[in-house]
């Protein structure tokens, strides 16, 4: 909590109790890389990634909803098993998509950050920011989908 918020809550609060809990670093468990690439050549960067053996279970970030269904949909012409969740996909569809990924019935999931947070799958090996986020939380909550219940992960960011 900030200062600032913490002086606030001091206004409106008596006899209050705070609870601090530290995580572990996440660095420990994710090892992190960053790819220089044309914005031109990021799908084929993203498809060599793809065919290597090591990328079994992979959630590829983009940044808007239209992006990553064309991210997708080229990905599916292309024979890779893959997925989409964001937010104008339906309960419905995102519950189907999640348990298709979880159950090893595709192997790549396209996400916006709507994924980010509060998606458990605990056998994630690699994420990858094929869009850069909006901040450093946003980046921090991506990455932490992989190397999660003591396995290691793997964190890849395209830059251009």
């Amino acid at each position: 909590m900030s200062a600032k918020i913490h002086a606030l809550t001091q206004t409106f609060l008596n006899d209050c109790l705070t609870v601090s809990v530290k995580t572990r670093e996440m660095t420990a468990q994710v090892d992190q890389t960053v790819i220089k690439v044309r914005e031109g050549d990021k799908l084929q960067q993203l498809l060599e990634l793809l065919a290597k053996e090591e990328y079994e279970k992979v959630l590829v970030f983009g940044r808007t909803k239209r992006g990553v269904g064309r991210l997708m949909f080229k990905l599916r012409d292309r024979g890779i098993a893959a997925e989409t969740i964001h937010g104008n996909k339906s309960q419905n569809y995102r519950r189907r998509a999640l348990d298709d990924f979880r159950k090893n019935r595709v192997n790549v999931l396209v996400a916006t950050d709507v994924a980010a947070r509060g998606l458990d799958i605990t056998d994630i090996t690699h994420v990858i920011n094929y869009d850069l986020p909006e901040s450093y939380d946003d980046y921090v909550h991506r990455i932490g989908r992989t190397g999660r219940a003591d396995n290691r992960g793997k964190a890849v960011t395209f830059v251009s």
